[in-house]
């Protein structure tokens, strides 16, 4: 068993920050109009994925790391809309698109897989 001394121990949490470093890195060619718009919040949302990881791995009680990796989740979902539109707008093509979503559903499935974790550790009765 790999003990987690902190977030940057968890795969997730690594997996997230590549993503976003993909994010950015596909944004910065979207046309100089979606500046504040599309990429802005793309790139938000990308932040948010790794950054509520973190923040909910510090956290106290299981139960408000759960709910950051609620949060984290949604954030998910929000960018995966986002590239998909990004696609429809032409910013991408779609090698890049199925590429991204490839792995958003990775990160998506290791956070589902963490968060059951944790409902069963809560859930469990102490020793």
């Amino acid at each position: 068993m790999v003990t987690v001394r902190n977030y940057q121990d968890l795969i997730v949490w690594q997996k997230s920050l590549e993503f976003t470093i993909a994010i950015y890195t596909s944004t910065k060619f979207f046309p100089r109009e979606e500046t504040y718009g599309l990429i802005s919040q793309m790139r938000r949302a990308a932040v948010s994925i790794s950054s509520n990881i973190a923040e909910g791995q510090t956290r106290h009680t299981v139960k408000q790391f759960f709910q950051f990796l609620s949060i984290a989740r949604s954030s998910l979902s929000e960018l995966e809309t986002q590239i998909i539109l990004s696609y429809r707008l032409n910013y991408m093509n779609e090698d890049k698109k199925k590429e991204l979503l490839a792995s958003a559903e990775e990160i998506g499935k290791m956070l589902s897989s963490l968060m059951k974790t944790l409902t069963k550790s809560k859930n469990s009765p102490t020793p």
